[in-house]
């Protein structure tokens, strides 16, 4: 097996996939394997998550190069079989398929990196723009301007979000693990399957939030702080 080869097999596909199956079967690994989804007491796991992620990162770049050059593999259909070969998708894809919808930016995915320098964007405007699954890991957007913005599917891990105005936004399946949202405006934000496990929500506004279906709470806050926020039912958590 040529290491082509063996980078789609390391991200679940067959030979001949196009650059947005790779750049989602991509994003579906690094959500998996992000070592912020790995206990810190197990040392072994975090190891095992961050070889896990040196190696969809060496795969998705090998591929990328290669697409470049002109070197991408195709599937070839079999010499005695007149059947067309089905497109191929990985498992994680078909396990979204009723939810995911592809956008025109794969090509500049942002990829996972171990130590991701920060980013000043306190106070900027960013009212109804489209950060669809972009990485804001780390980022400073204290007192920035999210309102109605898109962010379905963002990596958001430990950013700053204090005082943030995120009214109306968009936060659909965004992984905020870690992260800071004090004071934050959350009014009216679809927050169903969000992952706010280990983060900061003291006094955020969360009234009218969309957090669920009936009484089924759709967002994940595993050790969330909710200190003094004001619930999606207008309700203080002490």
């Amino acid at each position: 097996m040529d290491e082509l080869e063996q980078s789609y097999r390391i991200l679940g596909l067959e030979p001949g996939a196009s650059v947005e199956e790779v750049n989602q079967a991509y994003k579906d690994l690094v959500f998996v394997w992000h070592p912020d989804r790995i206990p810190k007491d197990n040392p072994r796991l975090q190891q095992k998550a961050e070889d896990k992620l040196k190696e969809i990162n060496h795969a998705r770049d090998k591929l990328r190069s290669a697409r470049r050059q002109g070197k991408t593999q195709k599937s070839q259909p079999q010499s005695n079989s007149n059947k067309e070969r089905e497109p191929s998708r990985s498992y994680y894809q078909r396990e979204r398929q009723k939810s995911s919808q592809y956008s025109s930016h794969y090509s500049s995915e942002p990829q996972y990196q171990e130590k991701k320098p920060s980013s000043d964007l306190s106070g900027r405007d960013f009212k109804g723009a489209n950060l669809q699954e972009r990485d804001l890991s780390g980022r400073n957007l204290s007192d920035a301007n999210l309102s109605d913005a898109n962010l379905s599917d963002a990596f958001m891990h430990k950013v700053n979000l204090n005082g943030a105005n995120l009214e109306r936004a968009n936060l659909f399946r965004a992984n905020l693990l870690q992260a800071s949202l004090k004071n934050a405006n959350l009014r009216d934000a679809n927050l169903v399957g969000a992952d706010f496990s280990g983060a900061d929500l003291s006094g955020a506004d969360l009234r009218g939030a969309k957090v669920g279906s009936r009484d089924r709470i759709l967002v994940k806050l595993t050790g969330a702080k909710l200190t003094g926020a004001i619930l999606p039912d207008g309700t203080i958590h002490a």
